[in-house]
């Protein structure tokens, strides 16, 4: 059996093959169980996982056809299982002999398959429409670029095919290959693949001129504008029930990249159906999203694939639990750090510590169970009060995504609100979900700049798009547009809103902001933020804090369960309208987010008595700010 990294990594297939092979001896083996399981505890070994090229780093025309590669992406859309020939057996041109011949992991079958044999089995597979995770971050991509011990190379039998781009631009790939590898070469190229250990080889062509020519038009149904990186169609062998709609991954499967794969979409003859039995089923809009050409949407046939809890690069990839010394570690940094982050946020929001608490609260919440249909764990908060001089919110906005994983703005300008798309809507001519840009992962932070929104009429879509973050703040869950009725996606999305006055949207809490700065030194203010910003490795210590907090368990015990039930009774007496059971429940939002931001995993006494002490200093600060403006809250 192959141990190497060379065998495993660069040559999968063989693994299979031989696998396929001993099983024929002994057919009972569970030969397809062992392949899984060999990849898997190949993988395990230290640092094996980060020896595989990702698609996310590597452009897709430097990794090798048929070698084993990683994508770290998010399910957006989930096809129709397909069949395909799981077994069958071709005719040896030489020696005229039967050879039985494994399907699984590969799109295009070997020469001379025997259609008339006995001994074809068909298989059943499915097919996810995966894309990169949305909305990441640069300082996570160049981090996981940097860790990667990969190096692509190129192969004496493998040419860099140039004909069709894979990514919108190679910028990254520029540092890491020589000026040569670079430059597109002249001439047709040829592709020789070989399946497995056959004798015989498929030699390919490049696709037509005319698919060509039509696969740059191709949507790859990114959720956010602007997004670059691959999509790819994932085939899964085996339970794929376990997989949901949105989940983020990293897969490691084989890629396939073969051109025959473009030429099936031109080319509806008899050889084409045998290889796709359902072609003839799909219409040509089907045949075009769901068989785009493979050197822009390549095939991943999945081996192994790791839900993904978070997607921050500076963590262990795997539970905390299951690395105490990091943990503990982080926790004995965590109050430290915390100050530190305080400190950074107060200046950047103009002098209020109040807001930098509030702040640092919102980006560590994630939901974290559902009781009946409410989310637990959601902390929306609306920073009003924020000036619209200099561009504040931008420089705000710029200053979390340097410290989150994942995030996005929306400028919420009445052109946004009426003309953007940000429910996912079925497509059923193309029989595909079209996305949306409130198709995100999980704890993406979702920066709604209402500054932005001017006086004017919101239409229909407008409308829809409003209320559609409506609920997704308050119940955390986006409507999807099936046309003829509405589908209802869980999610688990931060979402900030920054507003001049209260927004016009819900949240759990709201701050106005209180500026310490003069409005005649507003501007140099704002323009010395960044002299204050973090060094790079603050910046880390800063990115791994808030990602740990956001992970880690949280009780109360019975005693200080009693203690919080003693003080709510106690607030009530005096004036039993000063506090309601609403107002309790914040309180306790407040009090858990705070322990966790201090690595505190249990409620104590103090931590609940400074909880109480900041929402009260906030709602009492709301109150002064209604009295002052009349109509504000």
């Amino acid at each position: 059996m192959p141990s190497t990294h060379t065998d495993w990594i660069n040559s999968p297939l063989a693994v299979v093959e031989e696998m396929f092979a001993a099983s024929q001896n002994s057919p009972n083996s569970g030969w397809e169980a062992k392949v899984v399981e060999f990849f898997k505890e190949q993988l395990k070994e230290k640092d094996a996982h980060i020896s595989v090229p990702s698609l996310n780093d590597v452009p897709l025309h430097y990794l090798k056809p048929n070698s084993l590669v990683k994508f770290r992406c998010l399910i957006q859309d989930m096809f129709d299982p397909e069949f395909y020939m799981g077994v069958y057996e071709t005719v040896d041109a030489s020696t005229k002999a039967n050879v039985l011949r494994c399907g699984k992991y590969k799109d295009v079958t070997e020469c001379g398959v025997d259609l008339n044999s006995s001994n074809t089995v068909t298989a059943e597979r499915q097919t996810f429409y995966c894309v990169p995770v949305p909305g990441e971050n640069p300082w996570l991509k160049e981090s996981y670029a940097s860790s990667s011990q990969a190096r692509v190379v190129p192969s004496t039998s493998y040419v860099p095919s140039r004909q069709k781009r894979s990514y919108e631009d190679d910028d990254d790939d520029m540092d890491t290959q020589p000026q040569k590898q670079r430059e597109p070469q002249s001439g047709p190229h040829s592709l020789i693949e070989q399946q497995g250990n056959s004798d015989c080889k498929r030699q390919e062509t490049e696709a037509p001129s005319t698919q060509t020519a039509s696969a740059s038009h191709i949507d790859l149904n990114f959720p956010l504008p602007g997004e670059k990186g691959p999509s790819c169609l994932v085939k899964v062998y085996e339970d794929w029930e376990s997989f949901k709609l949105n989940d983020t991954l990293e897969v490691y499967g084989i890629l396939s990249v073969s051109p025959a794969l473009s030429a099936l979409a031109d080319e509806k003859d008899a050889s084409s159906s045998v290889l796709d039995p359902t072609e003839s089923m799909e219409t040509a809009e089907e045949q075009r999203v769901h068989s785009p050409p493979a050197s822009l949407v390549p095939r991943l046939h999945m081996l192994y694939a790791k839900p993904l809890q978070h997607n921050n690069p500076l963590l262990p990839s795997f539970s905390l639990t299951d690395n105490s010394a990091f943990l503990s570690s982080t926790l004995s940094e965590m109050a430290t750090i915390r100050a530190e982050l305080l400190t950074y946020f107060t200046h950047v929001l103009l002098g209020d510590s109040l807001a930098a608490e509030y702040l640092i609260l919102h980006l560590i919440s994630s939901v974290y169970t559902r009781r009946d249909i409410l989310p637990l764990g959601k902390f929306t908060l609306n920073l009003s009060g924020c000036p619209t001089v200099a561009s504040y919110t931008e420089r705000l906005y710029q200053i979390i995504q340097q410290l989150v994983p994942s995030s996005y703005y929306l400028g919420m300008s009445l052109q946004n609100m009426n003309q953007m798309r940000l429910v996912p809507k079925k497509d059923y001519v193309a029989n595909r979900l079209v996305s949306g840009a409130l198709q995100l992962a999980r704890n993406t932070s979702l920066f709604l700049d209402e500054t932005k929104l001017e006086q004017g009429q919101l239409d229909t879509t407008g409308v829809r798009n409003v209320t559609a973050l409506g609920n997704l703040i308050s119940w955390q869950k986006v409507d999807y547009d099936f046309n003829y009725h509405q589908m209802e996606f869980p999610c688990n999305i931060n979402v900030l809103v920054v507003s001049e006055g209260r927004s016009l949207l819900p949240s759990d809490s709201q701050v106005h902001v209180q500026s310490h700065v003069a409005p005649p030194h507003m501007e140099e203010y704002l323009s010395s933020i960044h002299m204050h910003s973090p060094t790079s490795s603050q910046l880390n210590k800063l990115r791994i804090y808030l990602c740990v907090a956001r992970l880690l368990d949280y009780s109360i015990s019975d005693e200080v369960t009693k203690s919080v039930e003693d003080d709510f009774v106690d607030m009530r007496k005096d004036d039993p309208q000063s506090i309601s059971a609403e107002d309790l429940h914040k309180m306790l939002v407040v009090a858990r987010l705070l322990s966790l931001s201090l690595g505190q995993t249990s409620l104590s006494r103090d931590t609940w008595l400074k909880a109480k002490h900041i929402e009260a200093q906030r709602r009492s600060r709301m109150e002064q700010h209604k009295c002052v403006n009349g109509n504000e809250p």
